[in-house]
């Protein structure tokens, strides 16, 4: 074949894709004029109460999936207090903006995987939709905070219903499970918090993320097995009390009532604890496995700091006593051991303390004879995958607002739940 014969392939497809797209645009435009004006069977009614009158026939551009579609729909406007509606917006989801729901929905789920920039990118590339950074910023918050407040409604039925008298319990173990991380965020909303910083101002605000998930079965070997795509998740940067109601609204949703043994999963920092107990009281407690055995890392390098064979003698040690939930034979034997010097004494017994509390949430041994996960893996991942890889890049400032808005976003998105919400906002 010659090579004047040859065909661009890359180069037909986008003619062809580009025809295409027109062509339903056109069509598009064809079944609009038909949506929004002409004669109403019923009043236009403003907020206020009053009858509102018909003032002409107004275009807008709207961006779709498809290309650009002009749409004429009639405008009404209140003579009393000026409001006006487009009932033809209202009819289509598309009141306030000029995009639809189609290319909303893209939008806001671009903008949760990745930065605003790369986001409008691969919309340009993969859909021809051609949008701004800016853009993308706004749909995917307005979005993001319409999930939020969708949720609060729910939250708020779920905790208000009465607890079921039925003793029925088809969830076999409901596990919930918390963590925190810091996100980077603009200088306003760090103003006079105390951080880590050497001056000792804060960077970062935490984000509270929980997690629900169930398990059935256990291996062969009597390893717990997470039931698959059961993961459910919700955060925010909120104080401790409205997260608490966040978390526990989740559990009820997901089974809480109706699960036979609950396990509540965590650090053991102090704000979890209480959580629990006021809001999950029968669950049984369990400090991740992963952290406690930190905190006897850190314990070792107080105590023998200057004998490094000892540190890690007694850290393989303690770590298997810790295995074995033996905690008091550990803090009686590093009680033994403290320096004398006031400074290093004091950390020693900061970290005697965390075992001293958590103590009955380390009975490792117990819990994986009755098959429980000892480990927050699951809470720990979400925090790297959910909050970090999107929220914590490098250069990333956020507001608090922003940030809660791509949290709930990608919280429901991970949920299995986008299409869930998105189905009740159009109904």
């Amino acid at each position: 074949m010659s090579k004047a014969a040859r065909i661009d392939l890359e180069a037909v497809e986008a003619a062809i894709r580009a025809a295409v797209l027109s062509a339903g645009a056109d069509i598009c435009t064809e079944l609009l004029k038909a949506t929004g004006k002409g004669r109403r069977s019923a009043q236009v009614i403003c907020g206020c109460g009053q009858v509102m009158r018909s003032t002409g026939i107004e275009r807008k551009v709207l961006t779709t999936v498809l290309g650009a579609v002009p749409f004429d729909r009639s405008r009404f406007e209140c003579p009393q207090c000026g409001a006006s509606r487009y009932p033809g917006d209202e009819e289509l989801d598309i009141s306030g903006t000029t995009r639809s729901p189609g290319v909303r929905r893209m939008t806001a789920r671009a903008g949760s995987r990745q930065p605003f920039k790369e986001a409008r990118e691969d919309l340009r590339v993969y859909a021809g939709i051609e949008v701004s950074p800016k853009d993308v910023e706004r749909v995917a918050e307005r979005i993001g905070e319409t999930i939020a407040a969708w949720q609060r409604t729910e939250n708020e039925a779920l905790l208000a219903a009465a607890i079921p008298r039925s003793n029925e319990k088809t969830i076999p173990v409901l596990y919930v499970e918390m963590d925190g991380t810091g996100v980077p965020m603009v200088a306003s909303a760090v103003e006079g918090r105390k951080g880590k910083q050497p001056d000792g101002s804060a960077k970062t605000r935490e984000v509270k993320l929980g997690c629900v998930f169930t398990q059935t079965f256990t291996d062969a070997e009597g390893f717990p097995v997470r039931d698959p795509d059961s993961s459910s998740f919700v955060g925010a940067i909120e104080t401790a009390d409205s997260f608490s109601s966040r978390i526990e609204a989740e559990a009820v949703r997901r089974g809480l009532y109706e699960a036979e043994k609950v396990v509540v999963l965590g650090d053991g920092a102090v704000w979890i604890r209480q959580l629990v107990e006021m809001h999950l009281p029968r669950a049984i407690q369990i400090v991740d496995l992963y952290h406690a055995r930190e905190h006897l890392s850190d314990l070792c390098r107080v105590l023998f700091s200057s004998d490094e064979k000892k540190m890690i003698h007694h850290r393989i040690r303690w770590w298997h006593d810790l295995d074995q939930g033996m905690v008091e034979k550990i803090i009686n034997e590093a009680r033994m051991r403290l320096p004398a010097d006031a400074e290093t004494r004091k950390k020693a017994e900061a970290e005697l303390n965390y075992f001293n509390e958590n103590k009955e949430r380390m009975r490792y041994a117990e819990f994986r004879k009755q098959g429980f996960f000892v480990g927050s893996g699951v809470v720990e991942a979400g925090c790297k995958h959910i909050i970090g890889s999107r929220l914590k890049q490098s250069g990333m400032e956020w507001t608090v607002r922003g940030a809660n808005a791509i949290i709930a976003l990608r919280c429901l998105i991970h949920s299995g739940r986008f299409e869930e919400f998105w189905e009740s906002r159009a109904a």
